[in-house]
């Protein structure tokens, strides 16, 4: 089971309750749930057409009987809980929840609920890893995680690099 994303998925239901939603087909000039793969996950959608009722969460796919198992609730319009859908159609579609998307700050930088990832310290260019010879803003390494860096590494005057108990920090 692999999470896949996709993009232009999006198929209706008229399934009702908190349960797995049966798949109607795809909506015209979109893709069908099949593209995600039998058993495998992906971020889904499901909106209501007529009443305040949606969900976000994380699904997967089944292809014999053409169905979607809502997982992992992660939000939704009955308080981050299961959504008891009412009669009517819904979409259903894939997304890219913005809880689990993955952004550069005004400053380039990127962080990650596990620790702190600083972008515009390291570029990959067809399998390159390259990163800065100069340190020049304070950075500290997360505990019980490592860093590497390949020198030589100046840090500029007034400028420090924490290494956490439980990390090491390592230049090559």
């Amino acid at each position: 089971m692999a999470l896949v994303l996709k993009d232009r998925v999006k198929e209706t239901t008229t399934t009702t309750g908190t349960g797995t939603v049966t798949l109607a087909g795809a909506v015209t000039g979109f893709d069908a749930f099949s593209e995600i793969g039998n058993s495998n996950t992906t971020y889904y959608v499901i909106a209501h057409q007529t009443a305040d009722e949606w969900e976000v969460g994380l699904g997967t796919y089944t292809s014999s009987g053409t169905t979607l198992a809502r997982t992992t609730v992660l939000s939704s319009s009955n308080s981050g809980s299961a959504t008891n859908f009412s009669a009517g159609t819904k979409d259903v579609f894939c997304a890219y929840p913005a809880g689990k998307s993955v952004n550069l700050d005004a400053s380039g930088d990127v962080t990650i609920s596990t620790g702190f990832l600083r972008a515009t310290e390291t570029e990959a260019s067809n399998g390159i890893m390259a990163n800065a010879t100069t340190i020049s803003a304070n950075y500290t390494v997360p505990t019980n995680y490592n860093a590497l860096s390949a020198g030589p590494v100046t840090v500029n005057s007034g400028v420090s690099v924490t290494v956490n108990s439980g990390s090491v920090w390592t230049v090559v």
